[in-house]
């Protein structure tokens, strides 16, 4: 048994990798959201976000986000190296 209490708040690093696994799918939209506050206020002009290739909705709801925030110049797949398909790379305006 561990003492983590699962309401409690994960800490993330900010980085220019945010990698979604640890993350419930019901999660996602809020921790990108967050990620994407904070990478931009620290100053990050690119990301890379990896939500796993599985069957492509944690990637539809990634993109979706990306698409709305103003922040975002441009994002695609990830290169083969970095994920391909599987990771999304974002850079900011």
């Amino acid at each position: 048994m561990t003492d983590e209490d699962p309401t409690e708040p994960i800490e993330v690093e900010i980085t220019d990798i945010l990698d979604l696994h640890p993350f419930q799918p019901r999660e996602v939209g809020d921790v990108v959201r967050s990620y994407l506050d904070a990478a931009h206020e620290a100053g990050l002009r690119s990301l890379r976000i990896i939500h796993g290739r599985g069957v492509g909705v944690q990637r539809r709801t990634v993109r979706t986000l990306l698409e709305r925030d103003e922040r975002v110049r441009a994002f695609g797949d990830a290169p083969p190296g970095a994920g391909g398909w599987g990771a999304t790379w974002v850079d900011f305006e």
